[in-house]
């Protein structure tokens, strides 16, 4: 049980991982159109095109899938049955998600060789959609797997509009793109010119209002008996508290120009829904709303295959963190005087 539960949450911190560096990805590329460069920038001569954002995150842009990917191979590896299930259940967000990253990836690639101005804002609205449509949909993910699926007679939980579009799942969905959106911005006012870290803290603080009302209303939605269906309540409460409480610290750190306190409180209220969802429902990886479901036992494969498995996790968890410590280290700094704008 004890290497179940390492695994379990190993898989956890690759998700939790991917929300905190893959969401100020998705932030800022919402917010790219929203950001321009700043009045330092263009009395160097260089083009106002309002890719500020893109410079940014540009050094990391596709080394934060490297998290998703290990995700994937843990759940595959690890929980067939997990996979198998799930996958099937909530397909049409999972391809939305993938739809997402590869329309984004590319519009951000291929921006700079658009000629003319309305051969920009083409590739500028697929950069915003690339961003939002995986925002949303992992925020739905989340709010399917707080709120619970339906399960069939055989076993297996299946997922359909009906499900999606409740209003707990709904909100949930809203709240991770605003989330996410406000650590973008956080992640901009890091790494940019003083004028455009000023006006990324303050669309951040904005955000954050926004998202904590979502945030309480689909509290509200829990508490009247429409949201979210934990197994562990006393855990649960103490998690939404801890996000709760990430949101306002970062709201606050924005308003009184903190935003490495800021960054820091919104890498937290991206993380913690991952272990909302692990501690609020430990043993079971899937609930139905009526309370049960596929627990750790039934989702993990063998002892003998996780004692393999374990083998090339020592080796490549440590990789994984070495080479994201290696990639943050070389391009610290802010953009326009460590390096010059990729995209």
């Amino acid at each position: 049980m004890t290497l179940q539960t390492a695994w379990l949450a190993l898989l956890g911190l690759l998700l939790a991982g991917y929300f905190v560096l893959g969401g100020y990805d998705y932030g800022a590329q919402m917010l790219h159109p929203f950001l321009g460069r700043s009045r330092e920038e263009r009395e160097r001569g260089r083009a106002p095109d309002r890719n500020a954002a893109l410079d940014a995150i540009a050094p990391f842009f596709l080394g934060n899938e490297v998290w998703l990917v290990a995700f994937a191979g843990v759940m595959f590896g690890a929980f067939p049955h997990l996979e198998g299930t799930l996958l099937p259940a909530m397909y049409p967000l999972i391809v939305a998600i993938l739809v997402g990253l590869v329309l984004g990836n590319a519009a951000v690639q291929l921006r700079r060789r658009a000629r003319g101005a309305s051969g920009r804002r083409v590739w500028d609205a697929l950069i915003v959609f690339g961003g939002a449509l995986p925002a949303l949909c992992w925020g739905l993910v989340v709010g399917l797997l707080l709120h619970g699926v339906p399960r069939r007679a055989d076993g297996s939980f299946r997922v359909g509009f009906g499900e999606v579009f409740t209003p707990f799942v709904l909100v949930c969905g809203v709240t991770t793109i605003l989330l996410f959106a406000a650590h973008g911005a956080g992640f901009v006012a890091l790494r940019s010119e003083p004028e455009v870290a000023g006006r990324a803290r303050r669309l951040g603080a904005r955000l954050l209002t926004a998202t904590g009302a979502a945030a309480l209303l689909a509290l509200l939605l829990t508490v009247f008996g429409e949201g979210a269906s934990m197994t562990n309540r006393a855990a649960a409460a103490a998690i939404a508290a801890a996000i709760v409480a990430a949101i306002g610290v970062a709201r606050w750190s924005f308003a009184g120009g903190h935003q490495v306190r800021a960054f820091v409180a919104t890498c937290c209220a991206t993380a913690l829904p991952v272990l909302l969802i692990g501690a609020g429902h430990y043993p079971y990886l899937l609930i139905s709303s009526a309370g049960h479901g596929l627990d750790i036992g039934h989702a993990v494969t063998d002892d003998a295959t996780l004692k393999i498995l374990s083998g090339f996790g020592v080796l490549v968890v440590p990789t994984i963190l070495a080479y994201q410590a290696w990639s943050w280290w070389a391009f610290r700094g802010r953009t326009g005087r460590r390096h010059l704008s990729y995209f």
